[in-house]
């Protein structure tokens, strides 16, 4: 087929589906027809500001309709939306902002004191706060549909993800590398026009984008703004949800905290879970908890928009009624369609069905490439190929199994944190001579951050020092969720002949 732009998907939403419910929100929803005259009312205030085909602008607002309407408005102006993580520390955002040239911020009103601080002083006059003045403005805004000359292959929007070096890079997402994902996600899940989709996971990350798969199909779709494990089920209950993606660790909050049978979650038949690993006896708990809905797991990157596999719902609660904690049900599942992947070991080669290396992909859904780092974006796609920089294997069934993260990445609570970033904060506090962070298993957050420290020995170093003195010292420098909570202090760490810290060592003797 030929490629799309969402500029496209919406025009043939209204047509098809226009007197379909598209957005749910509290006790009001909107159809496709409403959703998009008010979308395009928004393009046209993006424009009034200023905003041209091309240009960015940052959205820091929670799970909700407005961010729905923002993006899409951006979608369909070729303006491109740059999602910011709210839960970042002022200089985190101010790396954002400075590197995809954002001058205008939609914002919760909550989240406007982050920008008193003087890293973000400068932006100040940029902030859009969201509310009933912008709601305002949108229903008194001209109502024209804006047809800009959008490629398919254009940047659609931006997600910033964790970088090893103490900055994040911006991963540049097309039209079309979105879309294409929608369109093989929905095609191996089933979505259907009748479904309605919780967005739970951030919309501010990638596996938000899941969700474009009912957006295809004309589906309904509803917002949790803030996520606990009642209110996660009473949203079921309430909006008759029928579809939703979380995280492990939801799931775990979820069959750990309350009693699902307490809530009607009868017109759940799909839920999902990606980002990070489950341990089997979770699963088996969850399984247990949701014993009438399809459940399966995925994985993907921010760089494929974001899905690469998926697991067949009956095969993966085969697979876990059937007790074999070592089997399939340790992988992620097999390769979506028009997705190709391979394991490639150092040689660049194709290593055996059931050998380790490199996973490496292939497809539509490949992310243009990381902005302003044409190095980074050259060494991490070759021939179309994206290295994913995960240890994996895939057997002769082609279930993938993935084994390690090249790059030390943690997962935790399924946020991506690298942890060299980690340790370039910590490196900061005066006290602090070395320090190497690894991920641990946890029951709550799959895995949790665990800071390993030599303290200096000279005269000018702190007498004294405590993990509460370090977990002060990275507040103001990383995002709370990058923070570690437990530490280890020792004289030296374990090192390689080359001076390599060997993190597997560590992660033997403190698991």
């Amino acid at each position: 087929m030929d490629k799309r732009t969402f500029g496209q998907v919406l025009s043939g939403n209204i047509t098809h589906h226009g007197n379909r419910v598209a957005i749910i929100e509290g006790e009001t929803s909107w159809t496709y027809a409403e959703f998009g005259e008010r979308v395009y009312k928004l393009a046209t205030l993006l424009a009034g500001l200023g905003l041209a085909p091309g240009d960015r602008f940052a959205i820091q607002v929670k799970n909700s309709r407005a961010f729905e309407e923002l993006r899409w408005a951006g979608f369909v102006s070729g303006v491109v939306p740059v999602a910011i993580n709210w839960r970042l520390a002022p200089p985190e955002i101010k790396h954002v902002l400075e590197d995809s040239a954002v001058e205008i911020i939609f914002i919760d009103e909550e989240f406007t004191g982050v920008f008193d601080n003087p890293e973000l002083n400068q932006w100040q006059e940029g902030l859009q706060p969201i509310g009933p003045a912008l709601d305002t403005q949108i229903e008194q805004a001209q109502t024209a549909k804006i047809v800009p000359d959008i490629s398919p292959d254009d940047d659609a929007m931006l997600f910033y993800t964790g970088g090893t070096t103490g900055r994040s890079k911006g991963v540049r997402l097309s039209h079309w590398n979105i879309i294409s994902c929608g369109l093989a996600f929905g095609l191996s899940v089933g979505a259907r026009a009748d479904d309605v989709y919780l967005h739970v996971a951030p919309m501010f990350h990638s596996a938000d984008l899941i969700g474009t798969a009912w957006f295809l199909n004309g589906a309904t779709h509803c917002y949790l703004p803030a996520f606990s494990p009642a209110g996660f089920l009473q949203c079921i209950a309430d909006n008759q949800v029928s579809v939703t993606v979380t995280v492990p660790a939801m799931l775990m909050a979820v069959v750990g905290s309350v009693k699902v049978t307490d809530f009607d979650i009868t017109s759940l038949r799909v839920l999902m879970y990606g980002a990070s690993p489950m341990a089997f006896e979770w699963t088996e708990r969850v399984a247990a908890a949701f014993p009438d809905t399809d459940f399966l797991n995925c994985y993907g990157l921010t760089e494929t928009a974001p899905d690469l596999t998926i697991f067949d719902a009956d095969e993966f609660r085969a697979a876990i009624e059937s007790g074999e904690r070592n089997g399939i049900v340790t992988s992620v599942g097999k390769p979506n369609v028009l997705i190709d992947l391979r394991v490639v070991g150092n040689d660049d080669k194709d290593v055996a069905p059931g050998e380790v290396g490199e996973l490496w992909a292939r497809g539509p859904n490949i992310m243009k490439g990381y902005l302003n780092l044409p190095k980074e974006t050259s060494a991490a796609i070759s021939d179309g190929w994206l290295h994913t920089g995960d240890m994996a294997r895939i057997d002769e069934k082609g279930y993938v199994y993935l084994l390690d993260r090249l790059k030390d990445l943690v997962i935790t609570g399924g946020e991506n944190v690298y942890s060299s970033e980690v340790e370039a904060t910590l490196h900061r506090h005066p006290a602090v001579s070395e320090a190497a962070v690894i991920g641990l298993p946890d029951d709550k957050l799959g895995e949790a951050l665990f800071a390993v420290i030599v303290l200096r020995s000279d005269a000018e170093a702190p007498a004294k020092i405590t993990d509460e003195d370090l977990i002060t010292h990275c507040r103001d420098l990383i995002g709370g969720y990058k923070i570690p909570r437990q530490y280890a202090f020792t004289d030296a760490l374990p090192k390689s002949a080359l001076g390599k810290v060997l993190k597997a060592d560590l992660r033997e003797q403190y698991s």
